[in-house]
């Protein structure tokens, strides 16, 4: 008897010092790192996603890629508003990237799917584009490791001294005004030209000369 209370005694001991078993903890994934609707886990999802990445390659001006990796949900929302209008930001997988660039004037890019990519699809504005990414990067402490990775435009492949100088250079707008005021054009009617949404700057810049050609 005098044993039996003394392992009763022993057993309460020892379960005042274990841990109770963790309690599984839930978890919600987002689009920006694939989760959720932004994550392709069945095949029709995958294709739907290579489908949304093939509209936004097609009304994009211009494409950056940046490391996805260390960036926060709460983070990532606050670069997200930041963006200007016509910027998509996104994480997709290079396997699926690579489907969507096949058959398009983002081919080369299949040489930067390496590692974790966030991609900005840039309709218009690279310049406001890439300078809310660098301010994101100071405010959160991340400019030696998240600097960007490259772009391309128009085919053509730049890394990322040449994606900066390209954010410098004068938007569609500017440019196109420009050239009006060169050539003694009407505003309103070369302002014609680029209102349709995802117009390439070398496609506006032929319609407008053509705008001119017409007078």
């Amino acid at each position: 008897m005098k044993q039996s209370f003394l392992l009763l005694g022993l057993v309460a001991t020892a379960s005042a010092f274990t841990s109770p078993a963790p309690r599984p903890v839930a978890t919600s994934n987002t689009a920006l790192f694939g989760g959720a609707r932004g994550g392709a886990t069945t095949l029709e999802g995958k294709k739907a996603r290579v489908a949304t990445v093939k509209e936004l390659l097609d009304k994009s001006e211009m494409v950056i890629t940046v490391p996805a990796g260390g960036i926060t949900v709460s983070q990532a929302q606050s670069l997200r508003r930041s963006l200007p209008q016509g910027t998509t930001m996104m994480v997709v997988k290079n396997k699926l990237m690579s489907r969507a660039i096949e058959g398009t004037t983002y081919e080369p890019v299949g040489e930067m799917l390496k590692g974790a990519n966030m991609w900005f699809f840039i309709e218009e504005d690279i310049g406001g584009t890439v300078k809310s990414w660098n301010s994101f990067l100071k405010d959160n402490g991340k400019r030696e490791t998240h600097t960007i990775l490259g772009g391309n435009i128009e085919g053509t492949n730049y890394d990322s001294k040449g994606v900066e100088a390209i954010s410098k250079l004068p938007s569609k707008l500017e440019l196109i005004a420009q050239i009006a005021g060169s050539i003694n054009a009407v505003p309103t009617k070369l302002a014609r030209v680029v209102k349709a949404p995802g117009m390439k700057v070398a496609r506006a810049i032929k319609l407008a000369g053509e705008e001119v050609n017409k007078e």
